[in-house]
């Protein structure tokens, strides 16, 4: 069990990774705000949550930023770095600096639901769901498809596996409120295999069955 407070008792920069709910990172940071030293910048990866709302829990808003990884961490070059309301630019500036040390690129993005690309990922994974519930293609041939004519590096039903479709669906219903629009809703198909338990890599069945020696995808 992890000791909180002995975690971040002298520590000066905290990155927060617990999942995409609101309220589990604002319990979260009520609690940090309390333990770590006053000159701790605080950090989420967050995908899409408000920077500020999670700031405004705590007395250091100037010290809150958004520093959004990609997955898979070790490969993916890509750090957003998210302003929130009261984020000042000497923390921007540190963050960036702490991102370039560990061999990122970075983009600053001002607050928004989803940020710069979640805003246009997550509907992307979406539309590929549908053509799925849909009947369109298989589960190999949308991957396909996608790698090879838009030259993903993985199709968008392997990625929701990696990522997690608990995670995507999460996302989906914070932007659909957020947005209070539609088209972020996420498809039926996604939220029955969340309820299945059905969550991709991590629950060893998703879009593909991992559970031997390959992965095969599964039929719907």
């Amino acid at each position: 069990m992890l000791d909180l407070e002995e975690a971040v008792k002298d520590a000066d920069l905290i990155i927060e990774a617990v999942p995409e709910i609101v309220q589990l990172k604002l319990d979260i940071w009520k609690e940090v705000d309390k333990l770590a030293p006053k000159h701790a910048i605080f950090a989420s990866n967050t995908s899409s949550i408000s920077i500020t709302q999670m700031a405004a829990v705590t007395e250091r808003p100037n010290l809150f930023v958004g520093m959004h990884f990609f997955n898979p961490v070790p490969v993916m070059r890509l750090v957003e770095i998210i302003k929130g309301q009261g984020t000042d630019d000497k923390t921007v500036e540190v963050i960036e600096a702490i991102s370039a040390k560990i061999g990122k690129e970075t983009v600053l993005v001002n607050e928004a639901p989803g940020f710069a690309v979640n805003r246009l990922l997550v509907p992307a994974l979406n539309e590929a769901v549908f053509a799925i519930q849909e009947g369109i293609a298989t589960v190999e041939d949308m991957d396909l498809a996608i790698k090879l004519g838009l030259n993903w590096p993985m199709g968008p039903l392997e990625l929701l596996d990696f990522v997690g479709l608990d995670t995507t669906l999460h996302i989906s219903d914070y932007f659909v409120d957020e947005f209070k629009d539609s088209k972020y809703r996420a498809p039926s198909l996604l939220r029955k295999m969340v309820r299945a338990g059905w969550l991709g890599r991590k629950t060893g069945m998703g879009f593909y069955d991992y559970s031997g020696e390959k992965p095969v995808p599964n039929r719907f």
